[in-house]
């Protein structure tokens, strides 16, 4: 087993978080915690990173206003931030760690921050997803 990818998912299982899917050969885990808001939490293991993603809400009416707010967020959020994917339409949390360094308390910092803003912000990204 992959070196990187048994100490992500040994971090995850201490964390009491349960994989729903994981493939070692593509490098992907994925999860779910409904308490604290994840619903197929991505986590990428590309040496020398892993990739922690979130999907949160399409765009379905986009504005400058929405951008702006969202970037105005991003100044809020601890570890990670808002993102776009590439169709520029699906608004996703994302954020990144070393893997040669990782431990676990860096991995749940960013899980804590997700959670924290799924928690503090919910009305405003639901307002944003209608």
């Amino acid at each position: 087993m992959n070196d990187y990818f048994l100490r992500v998912k040994e971090c995850l299982l201490e964390l009491g978080y349960n994989t729903t899917y994981e493939n070692e050969e593509d490098g992907v885990i994925v999860i779910e915690n409904e308490a604290n808001g994840f619903s197929n939490l991505v986590l990428g293991i590309a040496d020398p990173i892993v990739i922690i993603e979130q999907f949160l809400f399409p765009i379905k009416n986009p504005t400058l206003e929405t951008y702006k707010q969202l970037l105005q967020k991003n100044r809020d959020i601890v570890h990670g931030a808002f993102v776009l994917d590439e169709t520029g339409s699906k608004v996703i949390f994302r954020n990144t760690l070393e893997l040669e360094n990782l431990d676990l308390n860096e991995l749940e910092a960013t899980l804590n921050s997700l959670a924290l803003l799924l928690g503090e912000y919910s009305e405003q990204l639901i307002k944003f997803s209608e």
